[in-house]
């Protein structure tokens, strides 16, 4: 899965896992979660899209990351 989390100041984290939940809390735990979370607390997971290996999701991954802010948005409001 590739996953987007905006935090509570109104951030957007972009990241791959196979367990998105999982992932979400350790995050929200800080046990095994991404350092960007120690300033910038997850509130939600507001994306994710299922992919059928790891290096496709990494890709995609990559793609998201080089995104604007605004570019994803949109690709978020498209999932919903």
């Amino acid at each position: 899965f590739v996953y987007m989390i905006k935090t509570r100041n109104n951030k957007i984290y972009t990241g791959i896992t196979t367990n998105v939940e999982r992932r979400f809390n350790q995050h929200k735990t800080g046990k095994g979660g991404a350092k960007f979370f120690r300033g910038n607390p997850p509130k939600e997971i507001i994306y994710t899209k299922k992919f059928k290996n790891r290096s496709v999701a990494s890709k995609e991954e990559y793609r998201i990351k080089q995104l604007t802010r605004r570019e994803k948005e949109r690709l978020i409001s498209q999932q919903r």
